[in-house]
């Protein structure tokens, strides 16, 4: 057992943590920090997830940190690309450095007496128990349960004889070369495996209760490499990220406003890629309005392109068994398979699955408001790293990321040492944090904190509006109260 004291403690050394160390460096220098991983590497996401032909699924230029511009024209990139710029920054800053790898926390206790959390965290590698103290706890575990992936109970799945497999858990070993492989889900995972795995398989089925919207995008945007030729490379880089931050916006906002349109746009083109005849309203029309569920991308088409090729198929029902060959559907029809893939999604869990506390007494994350998007109501200096379901994560990560130093700086200017929203208007009423009706959301939904029907506790998924929000707007509003540990002179923050 050891202890310790960190003024900044960082959970996770994904996109998001690395971000936040980049942040606490170089705008709270005084303070001291660590940053504790439950895995043995830096990359959370992409590192954990190793399935052929992962890549993100926003655009480099937003997905990127501010700090550190993508290098390259490559808009859609591979998960390899993605981890290694990752560490790159975190070894060219130093990061790396503060993280504490195998550390999982599993509490966190706040002390209004001594304004300090108390943390445990177990040791992955050891079963070590770690104790230390924070003066402020920033979440950046992003939302996904990293220990195992969601797969429903199919019946008869003991039946079948080969692997099962889930995305979550790839095998290094896994050989589908010249092999009949099922890949079920039309989500985001399964929509990146189909083309990589077609390059080699016999023949790839997807299998789909529903369809999913997909739009093609270049895998490459020239935008970067024009701009840096006639602008400072700093401005340049400023402006493809603003760019395409607002492209992504807007067409959010068209989607909302006018759903009827953009669904006869996306269909138009998928239609466009497809062999002539096909049956483009089965397969390939959902039956909700665009970006109910999160947009799904092809890069230059290559699903599309794999089922032109015959290397690629989709098929739309229900299983009712899995069987000795294959699969049985609710039709009656047959898919033989010697690979069957389940891309069913991802389970969240919140924080991590952080038990929080505040002065002994336990925190129901369930019952709080998130003020911002970024901090829950009642529970003082506790930040989380959340980005958009709607664009780019880091966007909203770079933002919160800043806002907190401003809160550290302005403590540590003032002498004070908490801060806490705290609502007070009993007319806010609570609604659903995440707003899309993706199952893998709407299964945790549950789980999580509520937003609000007012600012400062809606979560807008708009950059615009958290641009002003966190950014250019100040730190002092009715909900924020700064203060000193119990017993201290207190202050209320005033606007």
């Amino acid at each position: 057992m050891s202890s310790a004291h960190v003024d900044v403690l960082i959970v996770g050394a994904g996109l998001s943590g690395i971000g936040a160390g980049h942040y606490i460096q170089a705008e709270c220098p005084w303070a001291s920090y660590a940053i504790f991983e439950a895995r043995d590497a830096i990359g959370g996401t992409w590192d954990l997830f190793r399935y052929p032909g992962i890549r993100s699924d926003s655009d480099m230029f937003t997905l990127g940190y501010r700090f550190r511009p993508w290098p390259s024209d490559q808009a859609i990139a591979d998960g390899g690309s993605i981890l290694r710029y990752i560490k790159d920054v975190a070894a060219d800053e130093g990061i790396d450095r503060h993280i504490r790898f195998n550390h999982r926390i599993v509490r966190a206790d706040w002390s209004s007496a001594d304004a300090v959390w108390n943390v445990t965290a177990v040791r992955s590698d050891t079963g070590e128990t770690v104790d230390l103290t924070c003066g402020f706890l920033f979440s950046c575990t992003g939302y996904y349960r990293y220990d195992n992936g969601y797969r429903p109970d199919f019946a008869g799945m003991e039946r079948f004889p080969g692997p099962i497999v889930h995305p979550q858990d790839w095998p290094d070993d896994l050989d589908y070369a010249g092999k009949r492989v099922v890949v079920i889900g039309s989500g985001a995972t399964a929509i990146t495996l189909i083309p990589s795995l077609a390059a080699t398989a016999r023949h790839v089925t997807m299998l789909q209760r529903s369809p999913s919207y997909i739009a093609s995008l270049p895998a490459r945007n020239p935008l970067p490499r024009y701009l840096r030729r006639v602008l400072p490379e700093r401005r340049a880089d400023a402006a493809v990220r603003w760019f395409n931050a607002l492209v992504t916006q807007g067409f959010f906002h068209l989607s909302r406003r006018r759903p009827t349109l953009v669904k006869r746009v996306l269909r138009k083109d998928v239609a466009r890629q497809l062999p002539p005849g096909y049956d483009v309203d089965t397969h390939f029309t959902p039956t909700y309005d665009p970006w109910d569920q999160r947009l799904c991308v092809a890069p230059n088409g290559d699903l599309f392109k794999s089922i032109r090729q015959g290397q690629a198929s989709v098929v739309t029902d229900r299983i009712d068994t899995f069987t000795e060959s294959g699969l049985r559907l609710e039709s009656g029809s047959e898919l033989d398979a010697d690979v069957i893939i389940t891309a069913t999604g991802l389970e969240l869990l919140f924080l991590g699955g952080l038990h929080l506390s505040v002065d002994g007494e336990g925190v129901d994350v369930t019952n709080k408001l998130s003020y911002k998007g970024m901090m829950l109501e009642g529970v003082p200096n506790l930040a989380m790293a959340f980005g958009y379901t709607n664009a780019s994560w880091t966007l909203k990560c770079d933002l919160t990321c800043e806002y907190v130093c401003r809160l550290l700086n302005h403590m540590r200017a003032t002498g004070l040492r908490q801060c806490m929203p705290v609502n007070a208007d009993a007319s806010v009423t609570p609604e659903p944090l995440l707003g899309l009706t993706s199952g893998y959301i709407q299964r945790s939904a549950h789980l999580f904190p509520k937003q609000g029907s007012k600012f400062p506790w809606q979560v807008h998924q708009s950059y615009l509006r958290d641009y002003r929000a966190l950014k250019t707007s100040g730190i002092f509003d009715d909900a924020m109260v700064f203060s000193n540990p119990t017993g201290a002179s207190s202050v209320a923050a005033a606007s």
